[in-house]
């Protein structure tokens, strides 16, 4: 199997010298690389920057299993970029921030061994089915013997969002999902089912289980949603849950899953980034990640349904959003810490950050202070630029104009 591996898998891992070589040469989507410096918050380092279209932006430009939405997540072509050129088959790449799982699944798909961590088990849920698929025949079988027309405990006021008999269904099946996994007869088909249907809760096309809304990683509130109702003038309409589960499903697994590249070995974790005693010392070849951007994005709040169906309290998830600066990064060195003993010897961290506050803030100078009194070496920073459609277009917000409009990736290495 590992023949087969290094065979079929790209072999190189570069060191950070070499890395920042071929980012000055980079010309791959027509332009050439801007080469400039970042200085560090506290004045200290003075590090080699370099920007330029790295990634493509192509929304459909990756495997079919990354199309499950969470708030604020980076594209799969961010981790692959730095996968496939600072490790190679059988590395260990891990995410102490791992989202909706992205580094975690790009890491598999290339014959990587997948580590994640998240405070919110939310995550665990969205990625956990992905990295092992059931089979599809399973999952058509598993949902013909859900009793969707089951009495269970409902909640009215989700009547903004559904049809009536339409939240029967998802009453009725949060009921068996969460009864299965408090007697520990759930497997990995309602484990995949629990997955899709989480992502079909609510969204803006015919294909999710609600009335028109804002797409899946946001869900509104019951106030928000009843003026979207009046405004539109609509009413949900029923749905058939089984056949949207049934539809997503094929649409995931339309990609080939080869098991060569989805190792059953995988460590995920569920607690603080700076607490993850689960990951062993010196193990890690590379991490990939994002953390929270202070208090840019608020998780529990476009979580709550999401949370909800998955019988989570979002009040006992305890989340990083600090919101001055300096408590960010002290959050952040405490991080790093971690991350410095996971490491292996000359292992990476691909840490990615974006502008926020109108650009007035550039966390990547905070980050390059953070990692350095964590132990860490700031090698270069990667700066992707690019036209990208992002959900703050539903609000008029243009790319570049408000958010987080580039990549911006400091590479750390462990000396």
């Amino acid at each position: 199997m590992l023949k087969e591996l290094e065979a079929t898998l790209p072999t190189a891992s570069l060191r950070s010298d070499e890395l920042a070589s071929e980012l000055k040469k980079f010309t791959e989507f027509g332009s050439a690389t801007l080469v400039t410096e970042t200085c560090s918050s506290d004045g200290r380092a003075v590090v080699p920057t370099f920007v330029n279209e790295f990634w493509t932006s192509g929304q459909r430009d990756a495997h079919r299993l990354h199309e499950v939405s969470y708030r604020a997540c980076f594209k799969p072509q961010l981790p692959r970029f730095f996968i496939e050129r600072l490790t190679r088959p059988g590395d260990v790449v891990y995410d102490p921030f791992m989202g909706r799982g992205t580094t975690l699944l790009e890491a598999a798909l290339l014959g990587r061994i997948p580590y994640g961590n998240d405070i919110n088990p939310l995550s665990l849920l969205l990625i956990k089915p992905r990295l092992q698929p059931a089979h599809l025949e399973l999952i058509a079988a598993r949902l013909k013997e859900i009793p969707f027309d089951r009495d269970a405990e409902t909640r009215e006021d989700l009547l903004v969002f559904y049809h009536p008999e339409t939240l029967r269904q998802i009453c009725a099946l949060r009921a068996y999902l969460l009864e299965r996994a408090a007697a520990g007869t759930h497997d990995a088909v309602d484990e995949w089912i629990r997955m899709v249907a989480i992502n079909r809760l609510t969204g803006h096309s015919a294909g999710f289980f609600s009335v028109y809304t804002l797409p899946p990683n946001q869900a509104v509130s019951i106030k928000a949603q009843e003026k979207i109702n009046r405004d539109r003038n609509q009413t949900p309409a029923p749905k058939n849950l089984a056949a949207i589960i049934l539809k997503k499903t094929r649409s995931l697994l339309s990609d080939e899953v080869n098991e060569l590249f989805m190792p059953r070995q995988n460590r995920l974790v569920n607690a603080p980034a700076s607490e993850t005693t689960a990951i062993p010392e010196d193990s890690v070849s590379l991490v990939v990640t994002s953390p929270p951007f202070l208090d840019v994005v608020d998780y529990a709040g476009d979580n709550w349904l999401r949370c909800w169906f998955a019988g989570i309290d979002p009040k006992e998830v305890k989340l990083t959003v600090p919101k001055k600066l300096e408590n960010w990064q002290a959050e952040m060195t405490k991080v790093f810490a971690e991350l410095h003993r996971v490491l292996i010897p000359s292992g990476h961290v691909a840490f990615e950050v974006g502008e926020v506050r109108g650009g007035k803030i550039k966390l990547e100078e905070t980050v390059i202070t953070a990692g350095s009194d964590a132990g860490l070496v700031p090698d270069l920073v990667l700066i992707n630029q690019q036209e990208f459609t992002k959900t703050a277009n539903c609000w008029g917000v243009d790319n570049n104009s408000k958010g987080t409009n580039s990549n911006r990736i400091v590479l750390f290495r462990k000396p």
